[in-house]
């Protein structure tokens, strides 16, 4: 391949042998069913200790859910979906100033997971951005499209309020203070990948993304939400679901995520009330800027990163 990046304009007939996983490791679509019983939980019901068991459930049985009347505004979400397409669309050399393979850039434009360390690579292209605080990172967010970052920045701020009402409900699912959750994590980032999927040759030969789990504490996926990161302070009780991306013949495809983070210094530990009953603690202590250099230091589809901090 000759570009950088799989958003180039160019149609592939055929899969390059830098994407081709070997035949172990291949999705095998046939076998894809479809969850039809994903927990959807209103976030606009009246009654918080029904939430609340909501929550509880499907973190701890699934790993994920999608919530409704969620307060992220219908105008805000269509607005991100249509900019970041229109970003993906712009002219290639446009894009490739913004091109960087660096994971500790706070902005940058990539492709795969991370081409430095991985063997084979993911059909995907991925915007990278720091969302807080806005005033530190938005100057350095891409100038195209000319309402780039307004857009951005407006979606960021709902979905920011958004991870602390869902924090708060999972704290008290887990039987813990409201604000236990925050206090433990401090003064979290938040980081937001835009993914684009182009169409891909032979889907059934690769992944958009393999099998992985998130590093951080809670992601919010535009359409989907999923918790993740919080096996550690929930002393195994929550897990951090397994999730892929697989791509389409025929269509592209764009999500967006949301990551927060847990500050630099904070220290992950199970969180006490939970080991009381003589349990005992599942993990080692372990800042969290420990953990996010261990996870890019390995390929997306190793064992989970947790498990390196078991006792």
């Amino acid at each position: 391949m000759d570009t950088k990046v799989l958003s180039s304009g160019i149609r592939y007939s055929n899969l390059p042998e830098s994407y081709v996983r070997p035949e172990s490791e291949r999705p095998r679509l046939s076998e894809v069913s479809e969850c039809e019983n994903v927990p959807v939980i209103d976030l606009g019901c009246e009654d918080r200790n029904q939430i609340i068991q909501q929550v509880s459930f499907a973190c701890k049985y699934y790993g994920f859910f999608q919530v409704i009347n969620h307060g992220v505004s219908k105008e805000a979400v269509e607005k991100m979906l249509k900019v970041a397409h229109d970003f993906f669309e712009l002219p290639l050399d446009e894009k490739v100033k913004l091109y960087s393979d660096d994971p500790s850039k706070t902005m940058r434009l990539s492709t795969s997971f991370n081409v430095k360390k991985e063997k084979v690579h993911n059909w995907r292209d991925y915007l990278r951005l720091h969302c807080y605080p806005l005033d530190k990172y938005v100057p350095e967010w891409p100038s195209n499209p000319p309402s780039f970052k307004e857009i951005v920045s407006h979606y960021s701020v709902q979905v920011r309020e958004l991870g602390y009402r869902l924090q708060e409900l999972i704290s008290e699912s887990l039987g813990l203070e409201k604000d236990y959750v925050k206090n433990v994590l401090g003064e979290q980032g938040q980081h937001m990948a835009v993914n684009y999927y182009p169409p891909c040759p032979e889907p059934e030969l690769t992944y958009g993304l393999p099998g992985h789990t998130d590093p951080n504490a809670l992601t919010i996926l535009l359409q989907d939400l999923q918790v993740a990161g919080l096996q550690a302070l929930s002393n195994g009780r929550y897990k951090s679901v397994w999730h892929r991306a697989i791509v389409n013949a025929d269509k592209e495809r764009m999500s967006v995520a949301s990551f927060l983070c847990p500050y630099d210094h904070a220290l992950i530990s199970p969180a006490k009330p939970l080991t009381e009953d003589g349990s005992g603690a599942v993990y080692r202590d372990f800042t969290y800027a420990e953990y996010y250099s261990k996870f890019w230091s390995r390929n997306l589809d190793q064992e989970h990163c947790l498990e390196l901090f078991k006792n």
